[in-house]
């Protein structure tokens, strides 16, 4: 069976091929552009970027693909709660509504972080976790989670948070720092790259407290180190340190709540290999390889697929 997957994130424009018999994905991704400086985009820049970057990628994708497409998956909304809406969302849905209409095929919906978890799963080698329950974590930009994943019938897989931010994220507190640093957003990699550098570490700064974070100090302690003159590699790795610091609170948080359950990292942020070294370092985790823990399509063609066998 071979599934497509369409995601239109804030911030990237992917689509994905998954062929079950070989368990292979071909994807496409690419991020929307963010003039220099700037901390983000709004939601209507977004939708037009995704606009013009989709029917792109997906003619490279048809361009590597010979054969017939059984279903199509799209993200539809950033979470599986009420409520849960970004518009650049709907740019992949009415894309996907359109080649379902022509090829006469499904098209099935589900959130884009239950294809973070998916893709995550995928790419550890791990997509029998699924069948049952686990602990994910999806930290990016958007999302500062810990959650209790289990399995469902009519979605694949469902997800109950155990822990969370209560203001910003953990990718914002990262891209805010690099910004800060005058490096082009988004900021993870390059503020890796300054980090490996830093001869001096800081104590990390970290606020948790009944099962929830706060980041937006991070920030300001970060800004502080600035105007004292601290060396740039230094507050980059003060950050990351910080960020590590926090989600490996909220990980013993969630293994204490839920049980010795497997632990699964999910979301750009996860993609840092200063902060997965150290967690790998603390707990039997796993993490999902850079190309699959950014924003990506693949989860949603992979939960497309079993949606699909589940109903067959």
């Amino acid at each position: 069976m071979i599934t497509l997957g369409i995601d239109t994130s804030n911030y990237t424009t992917s689509c994905a091929l998954y062929d079950s018999e070989s368990g292979s994905i071909i994807q496409k991704k690419k991020l929307l552009p963010v003039k220099s400086g700037e901390k983000g985009l709004r939601q209507s820049d977004a939708v037009f970027h995704h606009t013009q970057q989709l029917h792109i990628l997906l003619n490279e994708l048809f361009d590597e693909f010979e054969g017939e497409i059984d279903a199509i998956g799209v993200s539809s909304r950033p979470r599986d709660v009420e409520g849960s809406y970004m518009p650049c969302f709907t740019v992949g849905v009415n894309t996907a509504r359109s080649i379902a209409s022509v090829i006469k095929k499904t098209i099935y919906e589900f959130s884009h972080q239950s294809g973070h978890i998916a893709s995550a799963a995928y790419s550890a080698d791990r997509l029998d976790l699924l069948n049952d329950e686990f602990i994910a974590f999806h930290v990016s930009g958007g999302t500062t989670e810990g959650l209790l994943v289990s399995p469902d019938y009519n979605k694949i897989i469902s997800e109950r948070i155990i822990t969370e931010t209560a203001d910003i994220n953990c990718g914002q507190a990262i891209d805010r720092c690099g910004v800060m640093l005058g490096l082009d957003f988004p900021c993870g990699p390059a503020l890796e790259m300054l980090a490996e550098s830093s001869a001096n570490r800081i104590k990390p700064m970290i606020s948790f407290k009944d099962g929830k974070c706060n980041l937006s100090g991070l920030e300001n302690k970060c800004m502080d180190l600035l105007n004292s003159g601290a060396a740039h590699s230094d507050i980059a790795l003060y950050c990351l340190n910080s960020v590590c610091e926090t989600i490996s609170a909220m990980t013993d948080y969630c293994l204490k709540e839920c049980g010795n359950l497997s632990v699964l990292y999910a979301g750009g942020v996860m993609g840092n290999k200063i902060i997965k070294k150290m967690l790998s370092e603390r707990f039997n985790s796993l993490f999902a390889e850079p190309a699959f823990s950014s924003d990506n399509a693949a989860g949603i063609a992979i939960l497309t697929y079993l949606k699909v066998k589940n109903n067959a």
